[in-house]
């Protein structure tokens, strides 16, 4: 019913295309491939050995049409706060740090992370996201909040949390397409989980929030969106945010920042790759004598894969706080209801390695100038599966499907179609190559602009998952 009213005043000739059909892919799009070569030394007990990459081991990595990786210069500069203060870290502790350490520094330091101070989105940034290519993005998730709204029973107040918002461009979208559906934006209370002050500033810009005062412990800052009048909460972490009602939690491109760990197989067996200083003061890879920390994950790991998906790998990454970060969540789930979107870049199963540096729309090396560039790893969802199961055994998972299988089967041709009735030329242009770019598959075939223009379909590259309670059924569009 909600998505026959959502598209009732679509043209009677495009209702009847099937909603799993979209734009014919064409033309694989190119990727930037990582290859690595030759065998390590086992290091020496007392000691580690720098890092000397492994043949066989190539991952194909899209990040819709970036240039290929420059070189880093290797020339002397003058450090950077970030810089000095990794460099710091690693004299204190008289030893290396793990990569996830690096990563996480490099992204969310409080002075210096690249993601704290800055707008990182758009053109003008470092990369950019879906909902910043087109409006449809934003409003296919709020089909998608609401259909579950009404499989949860259209409770009278939700949590609908987003995790990672960066401008609040998809929430501000989702506000729109669902603000002439008042019982449901009448149920919701919104809760923002962004620990950058300048994104913070930037997402209440977007959602048009008057502020209010808030009293409520671990709530830094409480408004109300006039989009749609709902109330608008920011927290630092998903822990922050009140349980006991429930939950609708979205996490669009989040899960690829979360820092990794990397192990790499050598003759003692995995050994996990960390970050050292050399003596001209440059950072580099070597690997760790020893056991560490990190490696019970990999063990679990590996527990979950079979055994020939790893014997064929010489290196491996995972993700511990996308494991606990999904236990936690499913843990929310099962017991006050509701359900999970993950959209994502990644693989359903073991990732190799795949983390990346981009910088102003291009790769560049990931220890180059730390804190100048977004890392980013692919999402392993089979991992995210396996720990949202062991979590609760109330809640269910589903997918992993294409993001052009996910836009597909919620209605986005019929949205589209509906756009392209009023508008001008320019702004039809516009909706076909946003359009292509959130289902298509490589270059759009239609283009006839300048070739390095030319928009990259990131339909198949992208996928989408989502943790439910079992109570609810299976949600739509997973059916």
């Amino acid at each position: 019913m909600l998505m026959k009213l959502l598209f009732q005043q679509t043209p009677k000739a495009y209702r009847l295309l099937s909603t799993q059909s979209t734009l014919p892919l064409l033309n694989k799009c190119s990727v930037f491939s990582y290859c690595s070569s030759s065998q390590p030394k086992i290091p020496p007990s007392n000691s580690v050995e720098q890092l000397q990459d492994q043949p066989n081991n190539t991952i194909s990595i899209d990040r819709s049409g970036l240039y290929n990786p420059t070189e880093h210069s290797h020339e002397p500069s003058s450090d950077s706060e970030l810089v000095k203060h990794l460099k710091g870290i690693i004299k204190f502790r008289g030893g290396p740090i793990s990569v996830a350490e690096y990563m996480e520094e490099v992204l969310t330091n409080p002075k210096a992370g690249f993601y704290i101070n800055r707008d990182v989105f758009g053109a003008e940034g470092d990369f950019i996201t879906s909902p910043e290519v087109s409006q449809m993005f934003g409003e296919m998730v709020g089909v998608w909040a609401m259909c579950l709204w009404e499989q949860m029973g259209q409770p009278k107040r939700v949590n609908l949390v987003e995790l990672g918002p960066g401008r609040g461009t998809l929430m501000a979208d989702l506000l729109h397409g669902a603000s002439k559906f008042l019982k449901f934006t009448e149920s919701l209370h919104i809760h923002m989980v962004e620990c950058s002050p300048a994104l913070q500033k930037l997402q209440h810009q977007r959602l048009k929030c008057m502020d209010e005062d808030s009293t409520a412990e671990g709530v830094d800052k409480r408004s109300r969106s006039t989009l749609a009048g709902t109330p608008v909460s920011w927290h630092a972490t998903l822990e922050q945010v009140p349980t006991g009602l429930p939950t609708i939690i979205i996490a669009h491109e989040f899960y690829d920042a979360l820092p990794v760990h990397q192990f790499q197989r050598g003759s003692r067996g995995w050994c996990e790759k960390m970050i050292d200083v050399t003596e001209d003061s440059l950072f580099r890879f070597v690997l760790s004598p020893q056991p560490t920390p990190a490696t019970l994950y990999l063990m679990k790991r590996c527990k979950w894969a079979v055994p020939e998906e790893v014997e064929k790998l010489n290196q491996i990454e995972v993700c511990p706080k996308a494991m606990d970060l999904t236990y936690t969540l499913a843990k929310r789930i099962g017991a006050d209801g509701g359900g999970a979107l993950i959209i994502d870049y990644g693989l359903n199963g073991v990732v190799s390695d795949s983390l990346q540096a981009i910088r102003k729309h291009k790769f560049v090396n990931i220890l180059d100038n730390p804190g100048s560039a977004d890392l980013s790893a692919y999402v392993d969802f089979a991992s995210i599966k396996y720990s949202a199961e062991e979590a609760s055994d109330d809640v269910s998972v589903h997918g992993p499907i294409t993001q052009s299988q996910f836009l597909g089967s919620l209605g986005i041709n019929f949205r589209v179609e509906a756009l392209l009735q009023n508008c001008t030329d320019e702004q039809a242009e516009s909706l076909r190559t946003g359009y292509w770019r959130l289902v298509g598959d490589g270059e759009a075939p239609f283009w006839e602009g300048p070739e390095e223009q030319a928009p990259i379909g990131m339909g198949t590259r992208y996928m989408a998952m989502s943790i439910v309670n079992k109570k609810q059924g299976i949600p739509i569009p997973f059916q």
